[in-house]
């Protein structure tokens, strides 16, 4: 088994309580109140901007250039395309002023992985920023389906942005460059990791008040 399939059957209890969210389920069938997503998404643009600082880090010390090139990528997509979509959604939900100021729990994810992609090594840093990647996919993909039956979905536009094929992909090539990573002597930090990111996943989308 791959690390990063052993990572995920290993996260399956924290996975399960972020598919019971009520955020995502009323995200889901269109009933999330647009002040609740409104402040989504003012925490995950900040969010998006330290996590394209992690990326960038990873970028700099990936052992080989594709790799790199890949997690540069990465980096500027959540910088300029993920953050643009956010700006496009808070102009529609009205636009005016917005906060800059992280949340507890925006604040102590974004630290962790800006962390953990400067000083923990490489393969851990990897393993650190995937559940980002692989959460939003597998989200977007369980979601996006049942939303695009109904009319006029206030949210598809988010939520068909992580079902998209281009994310799907570059969720499986993080995967598998996490993968190449991974050894039995950093497998245990890299299992830390991976779980820790995922529970700052959980409680990212626990913590938006509705």
């Amino acid at each position: 088994m791959s690390f990063s399939a052993d990572a995920w059957a290993r996260t399956a209890g924290l996975r399960a309580e972020i598919d019971e969210l009520g955020f995502l389920a009323e995200l889901a069938d269109g009933t999330l109140a647009p002040a609740a997503f409104r402040s989504y998404l003012e925490q995950d643009a900040l969010y998006l901007a330290g996590y394209a600082k992690a990326l960038a880090l990873l970028a700099a010390r990936a052992p080989e250039a594709q790799a790199g090139a890949f997690w540069a990528g990465a980096a500027q997509g959540a910088a300029v395309v993920e953050t643009a979509l956010h700006e496009d959604l808070l102009e529609l939900l009205g636009g005016g002023a917005r906060t800059d100021q992280h949340s507890p729990t925006c604040l102590a994810y974004v630290s962790y992985l800006v962390a953990t992609a400067a000083t923990e090594p490489y393969a851990v840093g990897c393993a650190a920023v995937l559940p980002c990647f692989w959460v939003y996919a597998h989200t977007g993909a369980r979601l996006a389906p049942a939303a695009r039956a109904v009319a006029d979905h206030p949210f598809l536009r988010w939520l068909a942005t992580y079902d998209a094929p281009a994310f799907q992909e570059s969720t499986r090539r993080a995967r598998e460059l996490t993968d190449a990573e991974a050894t039995p002597e950093l497998e245990p930090a890299m299992h830390r990791a991976f779980a820790i990111a995922t529970a700052y996943e959980r409680d990212f989308w626990s913590s938006v008040p509705r």
